[in-house]
């Protein structure tokens, strides 16, 4: 394998993980936003209660490792420098 088949390879892994740190984020988002809603009715539930809050650690610790090697998720997740303009746009990268 030379040199530009494994850049290649490595292109698509990194863009394989991301992908996949974006699905989890968006089912994270979903279930906190439905046990939210299920709280609303039933706000004794502990269980529903021990969920969400897991559920919110794990989004909130899986976003801040995103950034991390991605960059911000939006202008309210500030990074030490400003990366919006250096990633490509999400039609760009056909992630639309």
């Amino acid at each position: 394998m030379n040199c530009n088949e494994e850049c290649h390879v490595c292109e698509n892994k990194r863009d394989e993980v991301r992908e996949n740190m974006m699905m989890q984020i968006r089912e994270l988002n979903f279930a906190i936003i439905e046990l939210g809603l299920y709280l609303d009715t039933q706000p004794e539930d502990q269980r529903a209660l021990c969920l969400h809050r897991e559920y919110t650690k794990r989004l909130r610790d899986l976003k801040d490792k995103y950034q991390k090697m991605y960059g911000p998720l939006t202008i309210y997740y500030p990074c030490n420098k400003w990366r919006w303009l250096e990633e490509p746009w999400p039609w760009e990268r056909g992630n639309y």
